[in-house]
């Protein structure tokens, strides 16, 4: 009877034991650490890997080091230039500093989400529409410096911020359409005008080489007859002054081609 009892004993002494191991030896991934408390007080980051506690004494909190995606809810924000728009973003950030992020915030997601959110507000109620249509990604490279300036003592860094969407109002959109389309209109008109520069330009050039050389008028109203006939299917007559001038001319260019 005394040895039944001792092995009953010696069973639920090993129970316990196993038990106590269970409790004491705890697990954390590649991607997590623990930060552990003994009776209040710090002791450090464990992991990753087996580490040892002990029941009733130690309380540890697993943190994940892992990239945090955050859509930011879409914020209506008056700009600088008193435009009502709605705009959201995504924020990109991790945990580098597990025991700071653990002592020196309550709950580090949630203040890093709220934090976004007011210094989304805040960025853009500083800058004009056209800035926030055309310079986005400079926008989220200010507001991925401000936030992760904020969050470094939380032990939290902000990799990037990007903004996703600019929602305007339907009447705000007429009106963008609208100057857009009188800046084509004007950019069609200036080349419009270029180009009528450009030739009354020429026109002017030929018409002093003209003046210059008059032999030069009747070769290109004999060219300007021809091309007529040609494509009218015409024949064009010319008064007899015309052809004497023009036989002339014929006979100039005839005797300056013999000379070359």
């Amino acid at each position: 009877m005394p040895l039944a009892s001792m092995a009953v004993g010696i069973f639920f002494l090993v129970i316990i034991i196993l038990m106590f191991l269970a409790a004491s030896l705890k697990i954390v991934k590649e991607y997590e650490r623990a930060v552990i408390f003994r009776l209040g007080r710090l002791l450090g980051a464990k992991g990753p890997g087996i580490f040892f506690r002990i029941p009733m004494v130690d309380v540890f909190r697993k943190v994940d080091l892992r990239v945090i995606t955050f859509d930011v809810p879409k914020q209506r924000i008056i700009t600088k230039d008193n435009i009502t728009v709605d705009v959201d973003a995504v924020v990109y950030y991790r945990v580098f500093d597990p025991v700071k992020a653990v002592v020196s915030v309550e709950n580090y997601i949630y203040a890093t989400n709220l934090l976004a959110q007011t210094t989304l507000r805040d960025v853009i109620g500083q800058v004009e529409l056209d800035d926030l249509l055309t310079k986005r990604e400079e926008l989220g490279k200010r507001l991925t410096e401000i936030i992760d300036t904020a969050t470094d003592p939380w032990g939290i860094k902000v990799t990037s911020v990007s903004i996703k969407d600019v929602s305007l109002p339907e009447g705000m959109q007429r009106a963008i359409a609208k100057q857009a389309e009188a800046e084509r209109e004007r950019r069609s008109r200036i080349i419009m005008a270029e180009g009528e520069y450009q030739a009354a330009t020429k026109m002017a050039e030929a018409a002093k080489m003209y003046e210059r050389n008059p032999i030069a008028v009747r070769l290109r109203e004999l060219q300007t007859l021809t091309e007529i006939a040609r494509e009218k299917n015409l024949v064009v007559v010319t008064p007899s002054a015309v052809g004497s001038d023009l036989a002339t001319i014929l006979g100039v260019v005839r005797r300056a081609g013999s000379e070359r």
